[in-house]
């Protein structure tokens, strides 16, 4: 009974074009990673803010959780073909982030790094969208460890991976860099509905 109310909702995902190909639908949270959970005390972790930007910053936890706030419902899409619907996670929105840091104008990426050395690339300009949080709430509720607690960014119009977790410091650049992932041959644009997750297959540098 459960799997048959799973498949008819993936379903009805896929009719609203909101599957995209290749993808299942999942009621659960998997936690994928490569490594250990990284174990980060709020009360002493900082976001960095370098590259081109007028001065370099950084954020404590009192600093970065008094800018502004917003809510945001997505659904978010995992390179190994699972989708979840309508999740929810508040936190601050990277446009809000932008008007603090001092971007330069010639900044056309944005380089996340994270724990463990994990790095990942998205362009700024999709950075700006509406939907893109600097995100310490999911459901209600602070991160998980395994989720990235206490700040990952979220992406939604990327595959997952985009969606780096234990983010440590924000790096504005005009030129990119694969990220950890992408070289180990995964696709660099990373776009679901267009099924990019290998590179190869439209996943140079952008």
């Amino acid at each position: 009974m459960f799997d048959r109310a799973r498949r008819d909702l993936e379903a009805q995902m896929d009719r609203e074009g909101r599957l995209p190909p290749g993808q299942s639908l999942t009621l659960k949270f998997p936690v994928l990673h490569y490594g250990p959970s990284a174990e980060i005390d709020r009360d002493t972790w900082t976001l960095r803010a370098f590259g081109l930007v007028d001065q370099e910053r950084t954020w404590g936890w009192a600093q970065f959780s008094a800018l502004p706030t917003a809510a945001v419902t997505c659904d978010i899409h995992c390179v190994t073909r699972w989708s979840k619907f309508d999740t929810v996670w508040e936190g601050v929105p990277f446009r809000e982030f932008v008007k603090v840091a001092g971007v330069k104008p010639e900044a056309r990426l944005v380089i996340a790094h994270c724990a463990y050395g994990f790095t990942t690339s998205v362009p700024l300009e999709l950075m700006l969208d509406d939907d893109v949080l600097l995100a310490y709430k999911f459901d209600g509720r602070p991160l998980e460890q395994d989720h990235g607690y206490p700040v990952r960014t979220l992406v939604p119009k990327k595959y997952f991976g985009k969606s780096a977790k234990w983010l440590l410091a924000l790096e504005f650049t005009a030129e990119d860099r694969l990220g950890f992932w992408e070289q180990a041959g995964y696709n660099n644009n990373a776009d679901p509905f267009r099924e990019e997750r290998y590179a190869g297959r439209s996943g140079g540098l952008w």
